[in-house]
C-alpha cells in the first residue's frame, strides 16, 4: 500500500479540520491535492505515511505541524495584473472618484498569496499619478494579508525568478518596477515596495484592527468557502469599508444570495461592488 493512502475516514476528518482552521471547504474529489500539497511534509516533520501525519495534524498539540499543514493546503496560483480589468478600473473610475483626498487611498488585498496582486496595485497607483500630476497627492496606503506565513515572507521580500515575472508583467512594466537581484532574480523597487505593508490574518478571524478601507481586493478566494462562511466574510468586508467603498472579487465570484449591503455595478469590462449608503 502507498504511503500516501488515506482512508475515506482519515480523509473526511481532515475536511473537518480544514474547514474549521481557515473555512476552505474541501469537495470529495480533491485526495489528489492534499497527497500533493502535504506530501512534502512527510520528510520535513518525519513521519512515515500521510495516514499518520493526517491523524498528527488532528492533534492540538503540534502546533508547528497544524501551522504547516495549513500553510501548504492554503497556497494559491497568482499572477500580475490578474484579469486586467480591476487594474484599468483603479485607473479609469476609482482613483478619479477619490482624487481629491485630503489622506492616503487606503487599499486592502485580502489574501494577498505571493504578492503580486498588492505590488500590481500600487505599481497603478504610480502609473495613475504619472498620467495625472497632482492626483492622490497623499499617496496610497496599500495593505496585504494572507494566512501563510510562507507567502508572507515571499511578500516580504519581494524578489521574483524569471517564470513568476513572465506571468503577467510586461517588459515595460518589468523595467520600470524592478531592479535586478542577485541568481537572477528580479526584485520590486523600494519606491512601490514603500506603499505597500504585509500582514498575518486568517479570513475567519475580526478584521476590526485593520482599520477602514476605500477599496477592498478579494479575488478567487470565497470559491473555496462555504455559503454561510462566504456571508460572514462578506459582512466583515463591508464593515470595513468607507462608506461608498469598494469590493473586487474573482471574475467568477458572486454575491447573489450572500448580502444586500453591496451595490452591483456592471463596467465594461468587469464587474465591482460598492457598499450602499
Amino acid at each position: 500500500m502507498s504511503n500516501k493512502h488515506l482512508e475515506q475516514s482519515e480523509y473526511d476528518k481532515f475536511r473537518t479540520f480544514l474547514e474549521q482552521q481557515c473555512g476552505i471547504v474541501l469537495g470529495d474529489n480533491k485526495l489528489y491535492l492534499v497527497k500533493s500539497r502535504l506530501g512534502p511534509l512527510m520528510t520535513r516533520f518525519e513521519v512515515e505515511s500521510l495516514s499518520e501525519l493526517v491523524n498528527k495534524t488532528l492533534s492540538p498539540r503540534e502546533r508547528q505541524l497544524r501551522a504547516a499543514v495549513v500553510d501548504a493546503m492554503t497556497t494559491n496560483e497568482t499572477l500580475w495584473f490578474r484579469d486586467q480589468y480591476p487594474f484599468e478600473l483603479l485607473k479609469t473610475k476609482l482613483f478619479p472618484e477619490l482624487k481629491d483626498l485630503r489622506r492616503p487611498i487606503k487599499i486592502w488585498s485580502a489574501a494577498s498569496s505571493s504578492g503580486q496582486e498588492p505590488y500590481s496595485i500600487a505599481m497603478t497607483v504610480a502609473e495613475y499619478q504619472a498620467q495625472k500630476p497632482g492626483a492622490l497627492s497623499q499617496g496610497a496606503q496599500i495593505i496585504g494579508t494572507d494566512i501563510s506565513n510562507t507567502m508572507l515572507d515571499l511578500c516580504k521580500n519581494a524578489e521574483y525568478d524569471s517564470l513568476a515575472l513572465a506571468r503577467g508583467l510586461s517588459a515595460e512594466r518589468r523595467t520600470k518596477f524592478f531592479q535586478n537581484s542577485e541568481r537572477g532574480m528580479a526584485k520590486v523597487n523600494d519606491s512601490v515596495r514603500k506603499n505597500v505593508s504585509f500582514r498575518h490574518l486568517n479570513l475567519l478571524d475580526s478584521y476590526a484592527l485593520l482599520g477602514k478601507f476605500d477599496i477592498i481586493f478579494c479575488r478567487n478566494v470565497l470559491i473555496y468557502f462555504a455559503p454561510d462562511v462566504k456571508a460572514k466574510i462578506i459582512a466583515q468586508f463591508a464593515q470595513s469599508l468607507n462608506p461608498k467603498g469598494y469590493l473586487f472579487l474573482g471574475a467568477s465570484e458572486s454575491m447573489t444570495g450572500l448580502s444586500n449591503e453591496f451595490e452591483m455595478i456592471r463596467c465594461n469590462p468587469g464587474i465591482i461592488y460598492q457598499k450602499r449608503t
